[in-house]
Parts: structure tokens; C-alpha cells; sequence
């Protein structure tokens, strides 16, 4: 594995040079006029503030105000006040709004990945997806407005006589809780579909990528969007969500299956709606037919994406015994080619976790694997020479169920490799554990893939790719099964749940009771005529 120096190229919201040759990783830092804009979006009054500092170097990027309770409180009553004006809005006004943050975005895309790099300390190339799916998302839904909410006419019961309508009414103020691994999308995506449908939203973006979900917050304000309608607050999940949950009207929530869960419950207690997409212990299978150098670079992306701290990417690799040596010789050498530095340029494979926490987990897996007899195919070893916390992408074979990565999601740059002779067993060993999030099938045979996708236990399955074609495609659900959430985002089933179903209904001429005399016998018989008929023409 090839390395860079950590050097940056500076860019509109930096300033430097800092001391360079006391600290050469802290050539520059963020503006402090930048960091003020953004934290301005903040309702956040306590006067507490956290430090936020960069996992490519560790140098400090700002310190962010922390909300209080009455804060949160502020925060719901400014959305509810907007969204009952919103909500009076045509959907031409807010496509519109969508279509210019498509533009903005793309136009500020610098902007934002400089901003995510120094965040997040992913690859600039895995930095530049999020500008790129935040656009993708707003012009969908621009383009779709009318599909997912327009007022739709139902069969009525009596043909000619009762009309039925149903329409999409906005549930009101939609609390998001977003994760720190892709912080500029995460923080905005879910709530793109809930302003569209007519909703306010009150987000609280993790603590250690508040920057990347502010800058989101303030490119929608100069979209069009009406500024209290986009809610921020700042502050430990443990006190800030509960306050978001104890009066949303509906949440979203990227995160762990364990925070998850009590997500859920807080939601039950008020009876109201929540989507949850968790965590993920992905599969990947190449068949004995699979195009192995295909397979191979699709295999290294699925597995060292944003340095593995994707929900979707894979951490268990499942190879065909016909092709498993041809296929593994190109998977590591494909790996050992990567090239890892913490730099805000283009050119690096893989860049550093985000945090000693992170750092951590991975390490512990690691170095456990080993030690009961677990083989390092490639990696294995922490690099404090280009980041606090940089992992080596590794490859692990002979990984076996008393280890912690065989069950537990790494979410490192660490796979565990198996062979595989049957290709039912396969689908069995993909589906076992308490996960079903994404998985991954290369085959030539498309149709037989198909054919095998739908036994794996999985919201998404990617055939010939890792997880681009089902992320990407905006137009299809996506999300978990089993422990790996509920709900779904994009499509359809993305929009509707910020929305409640009504359903109006019009009737003519008769009555459901019995009229011009008759008794409720003969009615009996009347309308059971009626079934009959209804049957017999044909109609549901």
C-alpha cells in the first residue's frame, strides 16, 4: 500500500499557513468567519460549546455550541410555525426550491468535500459521493412531486355513486438524527423527501461532523427555503434525542442497531411513527462464474469504501472453491495497490477512521481474529504515520464464529474471507446472524443472480456491484431487514412515511341504510345482491 503526505490545497472556507514546521499537519485551518456563518444556524444558547477537531491530523476546526432542552424546545416551536405556511404551498413552489439546491450543490461541490475531508477524514473520491447523492435525491423528488403526493381516486363501493380520494396530508415537524460517517448527505437526504411533502424538520447531525450538516442547513436556506423551517441543534444523543423524540411528530434515524432500538421505544411510548436504518454485517458472494477481476475491484470498494465505515459495505466475502485462488491472488494484490494518505486531494484510495473510538473497535477485531488463529492476508496494523487513525486495509481468512468479527459489525477496512462449494449453503451462511441490510452477487449469469438475490435476507442486493446501484438509484426503497432497521428511504415508501394517508369519501343519491320504506331484511338482501353481482362483473 502506497502512502501520501498529509498536505492540503487550502480553498475557500481554509486559511493558513499555521506553524507548519512545528505542526506540517495543521498547514491550514477553517476560517474562523466560515465556522461563525455556519454555527450560526445553530439554536443553541447554553453557552457550553464541544471542540471539533479533524481525524486527518487532529488539528482543532471549531468549537460548536451545545443546545439545551429549552432549546430544542425553541427549535420546534420556530419549525411548527413554518410548516403551517409550507405546508399552504404549492408543489410547483417547493420543486422549484429542491431544483435549486441541485444547482447549489453542484456549484459548491469544492466547498462541501473540502469541508466533509476535513470532517470525516474520508478520500476526497469518497467525499465527492455526497454532493453527488444530495443532487440526485432533490432532483428525483423535484421531478416526482406529483407521483407521491398528488390526491388519487380509490374504487368507491357504489359504482357511479361514491367517490373516493385520498390524499397525502404532512405529519408536521419530522425529527432526523443523522450518523457522522457520510455527514453532508446523511444530514439532509432523509429530510429532502419531508420538506417536499410539506414538513418542517428538526435535525440533530452527530457531534463530531456538526459542520458538514450545518453547511447543508445553510445551502437550503439559500435554495429558497424558509429558514426556521430547517431546524439545527447540537448536543449528546443521550440528552438531545430524547428531547427530539419527545415531540416530533415523526423520526428518522441513521445509527446502531442498540441506539436504534431506543429510538423505537421512545417512539412507541407516543405513538408516533419512526424509519431506522442500522447497522450491517454485508455479505458478498462471487460465484464460479463471476468476471473475477470484476469482482475483485468491485470487492475492494465494498470493503474499504470511506475506509469501511459504511453501512452498506461488505465485511464478509464469500468465494466459490472453483475460482477462489484466481480470485483472491487479484483481491490482494488490488488491495496492497491502494494508495492511503490524509490529504484533501484526489488520488487517495482510502483515508483515515474518525476517531480513537473507531480506532479501536477495528484494532480489538483485528488483533483478537489473530489471536485465535485467524490469517492476515494483507494490512492487519494501525498507520500513526499518515493519522491519529488511519487502519490499513486488511483482509482476514480463517475467521471463525468464537471471534468478534465474525458476528459483530467492524464497521473498519476489514473483511473476513470464505470459501464456499454449494451455492445454496452460501446463501444460508450470507443470511446468518440478526443483520439484513445489503449484500452482493457477481455472477455472468444476471438471471440466475436475480433468481438468488431474493432468498438472501437483505433491503438491497447489488448484482455485479457492491452498493452504488441500489444507493444510487433513488428511485427504489432502501433499507434494512431484521435488526438492520425499519422503514425505507427514497422511492416512493421515502416520501410517504412523512405523510399520513386521509381518505375522503363522497357519496350520492343513496344511503347505507334502507330507504323508501324498506325493511332492514329486505336492505339485507338487497346489498347482498349487490355482492353478488359485484362479484360476477368482475370487480374488486
Amino acid at each position: 500500500m502506497s502512502a501520501s503526505n498529509p498536505t492540503s490545497a487550502g480553498g475557500p472556507l481554509l486559511e493558513g499557513p499555521h506553524d507548519p514546521e512545528h505542526d506540517p499537519t495543521a498547514a491550514y485551518a477553517l476560517e474562523p468567519e466560515y465556522v461563525a456563518a455556519l454555527t450560526a444556524r445553530l439554536v443553541a444558547t447554553s453557552g457550553r460549546t464541544v471542540p471539533v477537531r479533524s481525524p486527518l491530523s487532529g488539528a482543532p476546526l471549531a468549537h460548536v455550541p451545545q443546545s439545551s432542552d429549552e432549546d430544542v424546545e425553541e427549535a420546534f416551536v420556530r419549525a411548527r410555525r413554518a410548516q403551517e405556511s409550507w405546508a399552504r404551498t404549492s408543489l410547483e413552489e417547493r420543486s422549484a426550491a429542491m431544483l435549486r439546491l441541485h444547482d447549489l450543490v453542484l456549484d459548491r461541490q469544492d466547498e462541501i468535500i473540502d469541508l466533509i475531508v476535513w470532517e470525516s477524514g474520508k478520500a476526497r473520491k469518497h467525499a465527492f459521493d455526497e454532493p453527488l447523492h444530495v443532487a440526485l435525491t432533490a432532483r428525483y423528488y423535484a421531478r416526482t412531486a406529483h407521483e407521491h403526493l398528488d390526491t388519487r381516486r380509490r374504487l368507491g363501493v357504489v359504482p357511479g355513486l361514491t367517490r373516493v380520494e385520498v390524499n397525502r396530508v404532512p405529519k408536521g415537524v419530522v425529527g432526523i438524527i443523522s450518523p457522522w460517517n457520510y455527514p453532508f448527505t446523511m444530514a439532509i437526504c432523509d429530510g429532502l423527501p419531508a420538506l417536499l411533502a410539506g414538513n418542517a424538520v428538526v435535525a440533530k447531525p452527530d457531534a463530531q461532523t456538526m459542520l458538514s450538516a450545518l453547511l447543508a442547513a445553510k445551502l437550503l436556506e439559500e435554495a429558497g427555503f424558509p429558514r426556521d423551517l430547517w431546524q439545527v441543534v447540537a448536543g449528546p444523543g443521550s440528552a438531545v434525542g430524547p428531547a427530539i423524540i419527545g415531540r416530533a411528530d415523526y423520526i428518522c434515524f441513521t445509527g446502531s442497531t442498540a441506539t436504534g432500538k431506543r429510538v423505537a421505544q421512545g417512539c412507541a411510548e407516543r405513538l408516533i411513527g419512526c424509519s431506522l436504518e442500522l447497522g450491517g454485517k454485508n455479505p458478498m458472494l462471487v460465484l464460479r462464474d463471476a468476471n473475477l477481476e470484476k469482482a475483485a475491484e468491485g470487492a475492494v470498494r465494498a470493503s474499504f469504501s470511506n475506509a469501511g465505515q459504511l453501512c452498506v459495505s461488505m465485511e464478509r466475502l464469500f468465494v466459490a472453491d472453483q475460482v477462489y485462488d484466481r480470485f483472491m491472488e487479484r483481491f490482494v494484490a488490488r488491495t496492497e495497490a491502494m494508495t492511503l494518505g490524509a490529504t484533501l486531494e484526489w488520488g487517495n484510495d482510502m483515508g483515515s477512521l474518525i476517531s480513537q473510538e473507531q480506532l479501536d473497535v477495528v484494532t480489538h477485531h483485528v488483533e483478537e481474529a489473530v489471536a485465535k488463529g485467524a490469517r492476515v492476508l494483507t494490512g492487519g496494523r494501525a498507520r500513526p504515520d499518515l493519522g491519529p487513525y488511519f487502519f490499513e486495509p486488511t483482509i482476514l481468512e480463517g475467521v471463525t464464529p468464537d471471534m468478534a468479527c465474525f458476528k459483530d459489525e467492524t464497521f473498519g477496512p476489514v473483511i473476513s474471507v470464505y470459501r464456499f462449494h454449494d451455492e445454496s449453503d452460501a446463501v444460508a451462511r450470507a443470511n446468518e446472524g440478526e443483520f439484513g441490510l445489503n449484500a452482493a452477487i457477481y455472477s455472468q449469469d444476471g438471471t440466475r443472480a436475480r433468481a438468488m438475490a431474493r432468498h438472501i435476507k437483505a433491503g438491497t442486493v447489488n448484482i455485479n456491484e457492491a452498493f452504488g446501484a441500489t444507493f444510487a438509484s433513488v428511485d427504489a426503497p432502501m433499507g434494512g431487514m431484521r435488526q438492520s432497521g425499519l422503514g425505507r428511504r427514497q422511492g416512493s415508501e421515502g416520501i410517504h412515511r412523512y405523510t399520513e394517508s386521509q381518505s375522503v369519501a363522497t357519496q350520492r343519491l343513496i344511503r347505507f341504510a334502507p330507504m323508501l320504506g324498506m325493511s332492514d331484511a329486505a336492505y339485507a338482501k338487497v346489498m347482498t345482491a349487490n355482492l353478488r353481482l359485484m362479484k360476477k362483473l368482475g370487480r374488486a
